[in-house]
């Protein structure tokens, strides 16, 4: 992966089992956070989709698609802070005009 700054659009994640950094929606349950997930294949233990690192077998945490806002690759130990979530209105992949 290369290692360019920012987050970027869900549609290019990677999706063979690669932990990436998510922005997850904001929603009822709480504000928009980051977290740290890859793509799963379905398993014994869930469906084919996103998973948060957290997950484990018999406790499996499952993103749907629209609850993902954007990505971006882990950074290297002692880099930088951790990133704060991508928020609406911020431009994701620069002005368009």
């Amino acid at each position: 992966m290369d290692e360019t700054e920012g987050w970027r659009h869900m549609k290019f994640a990677p999706r063979d089992g690669t932990r990436i950094l998510v922005t997850v929606r904001a929603s009822e349950q709480g504000a928009a956070d980051v977290d740290v997930a890859h793509w799963a294949r379905a398993d014994q233990f869930g469906a084919e989709g996103w998973r948060s690192a957290d997950s484990h077998p018999g406790q499996i945490i499952g993103y749907a698609e629209p609850e993902l806002r954007c990505w971006m690759p882990l950074p290297r130990a002692g880099a930088a802070a951790r990133p704060t979530p991508w928020e609406e209105g911020e431009e994701l992949f620069g002005s368009g005009i």
